[in-house]
């Protein structure tokens, strides 16, 4: 047995060893490797790899610490061998940080994307999941060209959810928009993007890389897929690394309340809520009013049997003898006004010489001060208030920062061209006709003679914006920022001719153009930046809707070309580029004429042209004005005259008195203008156009007045000629006074507007009317008593020389309007039925106007504010027609916050660590809301960019040698910053203050593409004050949603400023929260700026404003008439009433009419409120001195004495000159002049000679026992001087 052992145990242990040398020989045969090393270097300077099919070698020491870097987790289990070696691992960490510079800000989403990119570089076990497909050799070294990669489909798409969301700061785009190739973010899914980042053609791959997708837990013949581990972007990846923030994934983003329900319409019923309301109101209004007067009051014979001729005063025995304290003191305040004007008339109508030639010397002093007024044209200075809101903000932006660029920009649709039809490897494409190629050359060749245009030595490289080149060197015209088609082709004809084949498809220029539309990155322009194509291409989007990831932009039907220009808050700086585009638009409109194509419809504009064409169109309508005034002029003075027989007629004619009534309103005008110019208030051209027809109204109201009341008086015995004038301007004076007095403190108090144009028109106009009634009771009376002697005397009017034939006998009488309206007019009007049916119709008017009046649409269409026959006027139209962007929005954030301070930064930034309701987080979740808060893009962010540039810091941050200052990090001779990095990975408060300046002084390119010249270079104003660097303020710009109409930009202005609004509060709590005291916090502080806010803001106050003024107007006609009415409030009141009928009903005319509410249109509010005086307050001044008994009489008695004034001296007057506006060239006077004039006049004639005579008929002040016994006695006086004469 023991002899045995031996023998039988020798052959088992030969067996063994041969297993395990079997064994040997199979592992040193396995492949786990497919390549290792470096063996070539392509024409890009690419590095490709050499096959090995060995198995893994042991990585030195100092790989092992480059491994480190960015694969960290292949070393979890000591590893050390590896299918790279250590030059591998360099190129591998370079390339990365390519992809880190953008994706950095998300670490899961850059550790998800890296972990695939270690395994298939360094993986001991490549062969499971990779195999070569093509080598090549290169001088007898064969490389690798092409690999397959298996991977599980659930790793891709993991990875690309955890990456989809990732921001890019700079632009407000996300990652894929620029790491997709030809897709943008919309257009990308996991497939297209991991099968660009193995394409051969990409410029940053080295070798093809064919990725192999497999379902999870799938296995092919031969290959494991690759399934790496992947973290969700809102969870951390380590304790170091934080999630991602919520700008970069949405699942971070905190849950706010659900979004609002859009509000329902105000509805009763399914019917509109005003209607019904009002109809409601109606109804029993009329059936209330129904019953008062029908039902419950017994016939009488007023209706039919009053008398109109005023001299019915009774008995005394009829009034009551206890007057009240009221009574007297009106009779009082009656009585001392007649005689005061009585006197007053009779002075200056005994004194005309001398009147005259003082009046003629005051005007003409006040006059001069014309030479000293100043007229604004600037729409700033006219519609914004100096202490307005966005007017400060616009002030605060322009100091620190710059004036937004100026714009000179042409729109370019095509005409009678078919759509093109391209057929590529991925299907049929469809652009629009713009991309035809010759369109395209036409459009090359006018935006080079653009670039060439020379105005006076002065070129577009010489004012224009170019970002990247150096400040204080000549700008090439190339380094200018154009937003044209051509940047995608670097403005080279001969690229639209190059061609290529793709699997027996044509590639032309359009396959370039399609790829640089979806991603603008991979196609900079010459000025070394990207065209948008929201910006450069118009007409892609359908009516109403706004632009998403999926917007197809090669649908386009129009071009457009930008070119920025400089812009200086000092005007004079400005002088070069006015110049310029002044020659720009000579240039364009001659083009247009003579050059344009047939298949070309070209609009264009400057930054200069809005002004200049608003001066034109002020200047072109002078002499539709003109002829306006000039017809009522002649009628004036034609209709003044008092014929009785044609042989008399340049007798009784009063057209010298007409055309001196005229040159009186007129010298009120001048006097006022005058007035301000001495105090140096500027005028506006609103006051030129508008001020003499509101004073032609309201002075030739009173000279009607004053000369018919005189035509139908007859003089006393032994009274001469100035006494009866001055009788007559006592009976009429205070009426005058009323009104005009009525008028001045209504325009005085609207002068309180905080809007430049309606206050200085409100001030201009009440001193205008002052002076328009003290040259009336003075100059006017002198005037008209020369003209009465005349005629008396028999001399021609005019040619005063020539006497004519003596009549039989000189008696005044009355005219034949008068007639008609005593004898027919006003007897039909005060029939019973007839005043109900008014006063039904006029309410049911009011209540209509009332349901309809809050429907007006707000704003200012910019088109009405040019003439038809205006460039701009086309640009706006076709702007409105093609621009499918909103105008950018700055988030200004100015106060003392510590940026040095992590807690401060978080605060602001949006990136890792960053709060979740930070200032950039806010306008991101704002953005992802755009239906309602009219924000496009998220902001884009200096802060986030700076950190991730210091992340950087070996590629993108250099110094000079010798002084340490700032250098371009593509200088090869400086040497790269080493930025210590604090506990968040930022730099600390020493290194943030040393290298903040290079990050705002270096040029962004594919190395290093956060570098904030181009971005941010005017983004940030800081200075470095007691060793501390001290950032004053910085904005954020993002952009608007498409704004189309008024009401898009006041709500995009209303949203804008509550996001603000928002973030400011949050600021200022959290610094207070963090001990830093409340006078500091509180400077702390957030606020939007965009260009067109400044004209906006006016819109979001505008019906507070509306009503505020229209009540303080309306509130001091009711002081000033209520104190001269004498102390009578009951006409007060019946004043105020007609006067808010009339512009309620105004109102109802403006919605019905398509007049939008705005600050012109409040101006004509404000004057028709002033013009409603004039068809009131003489007929309740007349109502209340008629020396009738009953209302019906006294309506009666009023109406026929002051109706045919009224009538003639308002309402034909106006009307007359209001019908030669509508010829005018301007659509703003067709819109808001001879549209609302035309309303003003006919809704108030007809409330004045209709409405009011019947309301006074119902409610009217009651009888004044003491102004009756006042009349009374001065009849009895009058009689017994008679009595004593005869």
């Amino acid at each position: 047995m023991i002899s045995r052992t031996p023998l039988r145990s020798t052959p088992f242990g030969v067996h063994i060893i041969f297993v395990a040398v079997l064994f040997t020989l199979i592992q040193s045969s396995k492949q786990d490797c497919i390549w290792y090393g470096v063996c070539n270097t392509n024409v890009y300077s690419h590095s490709q790899n050499c096959p090995y099919n060995g198995t893994a070698k042991e990585m030195p020491k100092d790989g092992l610490e480059l491994l480190k870097q960015r694969c960290g987790f292949l070393l979890e289990n000591s590893e050390n061998k590896f299918c790279c070696d250590k030059k591998q691992v360099e190129l591998l960490n370079k390339n990365v940080q390519l992809a880190g510079n953008i994706l950095d800000r998300c670490p899961s989403c850059m550790e998800n994307l890296v972990r695939h990119i270690c395994q298939f570089t360094c993986s001991p076990k490549q062969s499971e999941f990779m195999h070569v497909v093509a080598t090549d050799k290169s001088n007898d070294v064969e490389y690798i060209t092409s690999v397959d990669l298996h991977i599980s489909t659930e790793y891709i798409n993991k990875t690309y959810k955890s990456c989809s969301q990732v921001s890019v700061p700079q632009t407000g785009q996300l990652a894929f928009d620029l790491m997709c190739g030809a897709y943008s973010a919309s257009r990308c899914n996991p497939t297209k993007w991991f099968n660009f980042m193995g394409d051969a053609t990409n410029p940053y791959v080295p070798f093809q890389i064919t990725y192999i997708q497999h379902e999870p837990k799938s296995k092919g013949n031969q290959f494991t897929p690759l399934n790496v581990t992947t973290v969700p972007c809102n969870q951390a990846v380590s304790s170091t690394l934080p999630a991602c923030s919520c700008s970069d994934c949405d699942m971070s983003c905190p849950q706010g309340p659900p979004e609002p329900a859009p509000p329902e319409p105000f509805k009763i019923a399914g019917l509109d809520a005003y209607f019904v309301i009002m109809a409601a109101v109606f109804i029993v209004g009329v059936l209330v009013f129904l019953m008062g007067s029908f039902l419950f009051t017994q016939g009488s014979s007023m209706d039919d049997n009053f008398q109109i001729d005023g001299n019915d005063v009774s008995d005394e025995l009829a009034y009551r003898e206890n007057d009240s304290y009221f009574e007297k003191l009106g009779a009082q305040t009656e009585s001392l006004l007649e005689a005061f004007f009585t006197k007053w008339g009779t002075f200056f109508a005994s004194n005309p010489g001398l009147t005259l030639i003082a009046g003629a010397s005051l005007v003409a002093v006040l006059g001069y001060g014309i030479s000293c007024a100043e007229i604004t044209t600037d729409p700033v200075k006219l519609w914004a208030s100096p202490n307005s809101k966005s007017r400060l903000e616009r002030e605060f932006f322009d100091t620190k920062f710059s004036p937004f660029y100026r714009l000179e920009q042409i729109i370019i649709k095509s005409v009678n061209l078919p759509q093109i039809v391209h057929n590529t490897s991925n299907g049929p494409y469809t652009f629009g006709p713009v991309f035809d190629k010759g369109f395209l050359s036409k459009v090359l060749d006018l935006q080079e003679s653009i670039k060439e245009i020379n105005a006076n030595g002065t070129q577009l490289k010489d004012i224009c914006f170019a970002p990247l080149s150096d400040d204080g060197n000549a700008v090439d015209v190339s380094n200018c920022v154009v937003q044209s088609i051509w940047g995608y082709f670097g403005d080279d004809r001969e690229r639209l001719d190059e061609t290529d084949e793709d699997n027996g498809f044509n590639v032309t220029y359009l396959d370039g153009l399609y790829s640089c539309i979806s991603n603008p990155y991979l196609c900079l322009a010459p000025y070394g930046g990207p065209v948008d194509p929201a910006i450069a291409l118009g007409g892609f989007l359908p009516p109403g809707e706004q632009l998403t990831g999926s917007t197809k932009y090669e649908l386009a039907n129009a071009l457009i070309l930008t070119f920025l220009v400089k812009n200086h808050q000092n005007k004079k700086d400005l002088e070069h580029a006015l110049t310029w585009e002044k020659k720009f638009i000579e240039f364009m409109t001659n083009y247009t004429k003579n050059n344009m194509s047939e298949h070309m419809d070209i609009a264009f504009t400057s930054e200069r042209s809005i002004e200049d064409e608003l001066n034109r169109e002020s200047k072109s309508d002078i002499l539709t004005i003109l002829v306006s005034y000039l017809i009522m002029f002649m009628y004036i003075a034609i209709s003044l005259g008092h014929v009785k027989e044609f042989k008399r007629v340049f007798i009784d004619s009063k057209i010298t008195l007409g055309i001196g009534g005229v040159i009186i309103v007129l010298a009120s005008v001048v006097s006022s203008v005058g007035i301000f110019g001495y105090i140096g208030v500027p005028a506006t051209l609103i006051i030129v156009e508008v001020i003499p027809f509101l004073v032609l109204a309201v002075g030739v109201d009173n000279i009607f007045i004053l000369v018919q009341t005189h035509q139908r008086d007859q003089r006393k015995p032994n009274e001469t000629l100035e006494q009866q004038i001055g009788r007559v301007l006592g009976r009429v004076g205070p009426s005058m006074l009323l009104t005009s007095l009525s008028e001045s403190f209504c325009f005085f108090l609207g002068g309180l507007s905080d809007m430049p144009a309606v206050r200085a028109f409100a001030l201009y106009a009440g001193v205008a009317l002052i002076i328009d009634f003290l040259l009336q009771i003075t100059c006017f009376v002198s005037l008209f008593t020369l003209d009465t002697k005349r005629k008396e005397e028999n001399r021609m009017d005019i040619c005063c020389f020539i006497r004519g034939k003596k009549p039989d006998g000189i008696t005044n009488n009355e005219g034949l309007l008068y007639k008609f309206f005593s004898s027919v007019y006003v007897p039909f009007l005060m029939k019973k039925i007839v005043r109900a049916s008014v006063m039904v119709i006029f309410f049911a008017w009011l209540c209509f106007s009332i349901a309809i009046a809050p429907k007006i649409d707000i704003g200012l269409d910019q088109e009405l504010a040019m003439p038809q026959d205006s460039f701009v006027l086309h640009y706006f139209q076709s702007l409105n027609e093609n621009l499918n962007i909103g105008p950018p929005v700055y988030f200004v954030l100015k106060g003392d916050l510590v940026y040095t301070k992590s807690s401060d930064q978080n605060l602001v930034c949006a990136g890792q660590y960053c709060n979740d309701d930070s200032v950039l987080t806010q306008i991101y979740l704002a953005s992802r809301h755009s239906n309602q808060t009219y924000i496009a893009r998220p902001a884009s962010s200096w802060i986030d960019d700076y950190f991730d540039w210091a992340a950087a810091a070996s590629s993108c941050c250099k110094y000079k040698k010798d002084t340490g200052d700032f250098c371009p990090h593509t200088d090869t001779s400086c040497l790269r910053c080493n930025i210590t990095k604090n506990s968040l990975l930022r730099p600390d408060e020493k290194e943030f203050e040393k290298y903040f300046p290079f990050f705002l002084k270096d040029n962004p390119d594919d190395s290093c593409a956060k570098a904030g010249h181009a971005a941010y270079g005017g983004a940030v104003r800081y200075s470095n004050s007691h060793e501390r660097l001290n950032i004053e303020a910085s904005y954020f710009m993002a952009y608007h949603t498409i704004l189309k109409t008024s009401a898009d930009y006041f709500l995009a202005l209303e949203s804008a400023r509550k996001i603000s609004s928002n973030i400011t509060q949050m600021l200022q709590g959290r610094l207070m929260s963090n001990g830093v005291p409340m006078e500091s916090a509180l400077t702390v502080e957030v606020f939007p700026y965009s260009v067109f806010y400044v004209f906006y803001e006016q819109y979001l106050t505008m019906w507070s404003d509306t009503l505020q003024s229209m009540g303080i107007s309306v509130l001091s006609i009711f002081v000033v008439t209520f104190v001269l009415m004498g102390f009578d409030v009951h006409s007060a009141l019946v004043v105020v009433i007609t006067i808010t009928m009339i512009v309620v009903n105004l109102g109802g005319l403006m919605y019905y009419w398509n007049i939008s509410l705005n600050a012109v249109s409040l101006v004509n509010l404000v004057m028709a409120v002033g013009i409603s005086v004039e068809f009131c307050s003489h007929l309740v001044h007349s109502f209340a001195s008629s020396k009738s008994i009953s209302q019906i009489d006294r309506a009666a008695d009023s109406l026929s004495k002051m109706g045919s004034s009224i009538f003639s001296g308002i309402t034909l007057t106006k009307f007359a000159g209001i019908l030669v506006l509508a010829f005018a060239k301007s659509q703003i006077f067709q819109v808001f002049y001879f549209r609302m004039y035309l309303g003003i006049v006919v809704i108030g004639a007809a409330h004045g000679l209709i409405f009011l005579p019947v309301l006074l008929s119902y409610i009217g002040a009651p009888v004044s026992n003491a102004r009756l016994r006042y009349h009374s006695q001065v009849a009895a006086e009058q009689e017994t001087a008679l009595a004593g004469i005869l």
